[in-house]
Formats: structure tokens, C-alpha cells, sequence
């Protein structure tokens, strides 16, 4: 088969997957109002086989939104509200000793916990200590749970979604750098406008509330997956990628020396290889087989903005993670 008829196969083959993703959005938007963007990066991030960081104040729908994307993919969802006393063994389970009635013979049997679903919900991730976000974050890492000897693994697709409390809260205890590295994903959810909490109002006090029916099957997630990992990336892309991320590294080097005492570390090579990921599902859910330069821009700040570290000086002028991307991003020649 030529390499045409190759992409034009892809092409439609995308196009079928791209129609019932479409579904998928318009059930959503019966429950929720706005986020077309939030649920877009969600996509993104579940068929590039990565995780996803959704940071924002209490009460803005990020747990409804969450259990709505799970019931319309037919996916099995768990929810898991991160507290102070919130062990690892609450999460990946433990062994509960069990006896045979009929032989007397006691033995231990491994209980589940809730990480074994395939969307689980981590709700306010920085509000248990050090030790069981690790757990999590091992569990998204190598996809099984190791105990006692024995390895489980967890069914896919295994797509955790974590939400997370703006730092400056009290009783947070936020991620460690290395740690939160392993989100492909950091998103922004923000306040609703005006007019969308008047919906909001409306159709949450409303008679009936609104359902969400399942649209898609966790098989079509999967083979979604196949296809968004021949999704065509050129070496001018590539090389655009890496001019993003060095730029992070070194800024001096790449006309950005006004960067170089707001920048404390740049992005690590994890971020090299998500942007080309998240790319990927971004020009999919476009209904394309080949990535362009606008891909990337639309998917780098929440690629980067978790992985550029700024400095005091930066904090001082209240100088944002974003507004340093933005600026690398406004520089960076395009190919």
C-alpha cells in the first residue's frame, strides 16, 4: 500500500473515531457548562495514554466533570478524597487474612483498593502527605501494584485525573517537583463567566437534572490510542519541540537573556516527549493524521507550565510560569 493511500486510510479511519468523541463532548455539555477546553485536554491527555492535573479553587464542578467524562466513555470511575490521614494502603489496598470453612486453613488474600478502575479521580491531591501521593503517583508510573512479592496490574486504560488546590491554601502539602513531572498535563480551571453560571443556576435547580449516558466503549478508547500513535510527526516539528524546551534550560543561548534569572530549572526531557504525545491526540481530536506547529502551541502551557521551575526574584515580581512559556513561545521561531 502506498504511502497516500496509507494516510488517506488513516484519515478515515480518524474521522469515525472523531464522530463518536464528538458524542462524547456533547454529553458532557448536558451536565456541564462550558470547559470545552478543560474537556478537550481531558481527551487529550486519556488517548496519549498519560494523566492529567486540573488545578482550581473548591466548588467549580471539576469532580462532576470528571464522573461525566467517565460515565460517557462506559469506563469504570472511582473517587478518592485525599486527606490528612489518607494512607497508601487506602489507595492500592492491602492483605486481609480470610479461612476456609470447610479446611480450617487460614491464609491472606490481597484486597483491592480503589486505584484498580480505569478512571480514578484523586480529589485534592495535595491535601495528604508526602507518602501516599507517592503511592499514587508509582501506581500511574508503572501501571501495577506491586505487594508482597506479587504484581497486579490494572486494566486499560488507566487514566488518572487529580485535582488539586491552588498552593497558597492552607493544609496543602504540594507535589514535589519530580513528582508532579509525571502529569503529562497540568490544566487551569478557572471561574465561569457571567453568563455561564446563570446556566449553571438554571440547570442545576432545574426540576429534572441532567444524565449522562454512556456513548463510547472502552475498546473504541483503546484503539483510539492505536491511532493517535501514528499520527505523523516531521522533523521540523521535532526540532520545533526542542527548541521550546531548551529554550527553558538555557534561555541565554536562545535570545531570551532576560529570562535567565526567572528561570530556577526548565523542563525535564518528560517534557520533550509529551509535547510530541499530547500533539498527537490534539491533532487527532482535529480530525488530523500529521501534527502542525499550532498543536503544540495549544497543548505547551499545560506540557510546561508544572515543569518550569521560576525563581524568587520571579515571585517577588509576580512574574507566572505561564507568562515565561507565553514569552518562549512568542519567540521561538515556527516552522
Amino acid at each position: 500500500m502506498s504511502e497516500t493511500a496509507e494516510n488517506e486510510r488513516l484519515r478515515e479511519r480518524i474521522g469515525q473515531k472523531i464522530a463518536a468523541l464528538e458524542k462524547v463532548r456533547d454529553n458532557i455539555g448536558q451536565v456541564i457548562v462550558g470547559q470545552k477546553d478543560i474537556v478537550e485536554q481531558m481527551l487529550a491527555g486519556l488517548l496519549a495514554g498519560g494523566h492529567c492535573l486540573l488545578e482550581g479553587v473548591p466548588g467549580l464542578g471539576k469532580t462532576l466533570l470528571v464522573k461525566s467524562l467517565a460515565q460517557s466513555l462506559s469506563l469504570d470511575f472511582r473517587r478518592v478524597q485525599f486527606t490528612p490521614d489518607l494512607m497508601p494502603s487506602d489507595l492500592i489496598g492491602t492483605e486481609i487474612l480470610e479461612e476456609d470453612h470447610g479446611t480450617g486453613h487460614r491464609f491472606f488474600k490481597f484486597q483491592r483498593g480503589p486505584v484498580f478502575t480505569h478512571i480514578l479521580l484523586a480529589d485534592e491531591i495535595n491535601r495528604t502527605p508526602p507518602k501516599t501521593q507517592a503511592a499514587l503517583l508509582e501506581v500511574m508510573q508503572e501501571r501495577s501494584v506491586s505487594y508482597a512479592g506479587e504484581t497486579h496490574q490494572l486494566q486499560p486504560p488507566f487514566f488518572v485525573l487529580a485535582t488539586q488546590n491552588p498552593i497558597e491554601q492552607e493544609g496543602t502539602y504540594p507535589l514535589p517537583e519530580a513528582q508532579i513531572d509525571r502529569f503529562m498535563l497540568k490544566v487551569k480551571v478557572d471561574y465561569p463567566s457571567r453568563e455561564e453560571e446563570r446556566k449553571i443556576m438554571d440547570r442545576m435547580t432545574s426540576a429534572t437534572l441532567p444524565t449522562v449516558n454512556p456513548v463510547v466503549s472502552p475498546v473504541d478508547i483503546l484503539r483510539a490510542r492505536e491511532m493517535v500513535r501514528q499520527v505523523f510527526v516531521d522533523d521540523k516539528i521535532k526540532e520545533y519541540i526542542l527548541d521550546l524546551v531548551l529554550a527553558t534550560r538555557n534561555p541565554g543561548s536562545n535570545g531570551l537573556s532576560d529570562l535567565n534569572n526567572l528561570i530556577n530549572y526548565g523542563a525535564s526531557p518528560r517534557a520533550s516527549i509529551y509535547l510530541i504525545t499530547a500533539s498527537k491526540a490534539h491533532a487527532f481530536l482535529r480530525g488530523r493524521g500529521f501534527v502542525t506547529p499550532e498543536d503544540i502551541k495549544q497543548i505547551a502551557q499545560d506540557v510546561l507550565r508544572h515543569r518550569v521551575i521560576v525563581t524568587y526574584e520571579a515571585e517577588a515580581e509576580n512574574i507566572t510560569t505561564d507568562q515565561i512559556v507565553k514569552r518562549i513561545l512568542d519567540h521561538t521561531e515556527v516552522p
